[in-house]
């Protein structure tokens, strides 16, 4: 099974993450943010990864550090669990709608880390929890697991539904991009034989 379980303390979070790539989509996220927890059981659910994460972080500040540093422990796990990347897909795309929301996620596990961010949340706040910190997840994770990552939202006008279908749509692209490659299950997937 390809999993990993990665440890991060700082003076502003401490962290446990652990993900299995060939999960069921089970999930047991603890991070102090209720919004969030919710956003990482999309995560998990919908890429089919079994996820539990724990974190205690300086919620006393702000939300900022626990976000960002949730999102470098889980990128850090998906890396250590591809490994090599032998016999991956690579590649992964969603197109997913919710209510008003429709998100295009489209991402590459190239070892190339970037992130194009196309999500104008019209609100600055959903909940208390501050919408600049969907994108802080987002680069925090692609960077971390060597991800190029695109998000763009086609439509929206409710913040929630916007976000919430951002995780989801990263998330089936995600769940195709691990899939084993039956026809290639063996083989790099790149010409120059090293992800």
């Amino acid at each position: 099974m390809r999993s990993a379980t990665v440890t991060r303390k700082t003076a502003e979070t401490d962290i446990s993450a652990t993900i299995a790539l060939d999960g069921a989509g089970t999930y047991d996220n603890r991070t102090g943010v209720g919004f969030f927890d919710h956003m990482l059981d999309q995560l998990a659910r919908h890429a089919l990864i079994d996820m539990t994460v724990t974190c205690t972080g300086d919620l006393h500040i702000d939300d900022h550090h626990t976000v960002e540093d949730v999102g470098i422990a889980l990128g850090q796990a998906l890396a250590q669990a591809l490994g090599d990347k032998r016999g991956i897909r690579r590649y992964g795309a969603c197109l997913l709608p919710m209510d008003d929301a429709l998100v295009r996620a489209a991402l590459d596990l190239s070892g190339r880390p970037y992130l194009v961010w196309n999500m104008d949340l019209p609100t600055a706040s959903i909940g208390t929890f501050d919408t600049e910190l969907v994108r802080e997840f987002f680069q925090a994770f692609s960077t971390n697991s060597g991800m190029t990552l695109h998000v763009d939202a086609l439509h929206g006008i409710n913040s929630h539904h916007m976000a919430e279908a951002a995780f989801k749509a990263v998330a089936r692209a995600l769940r195709e991009a691990v899939e084993t490659d039956p026809r290639k299950a063996d083989a790099i997937p790149s010409t120059k034989g090293i992800l």
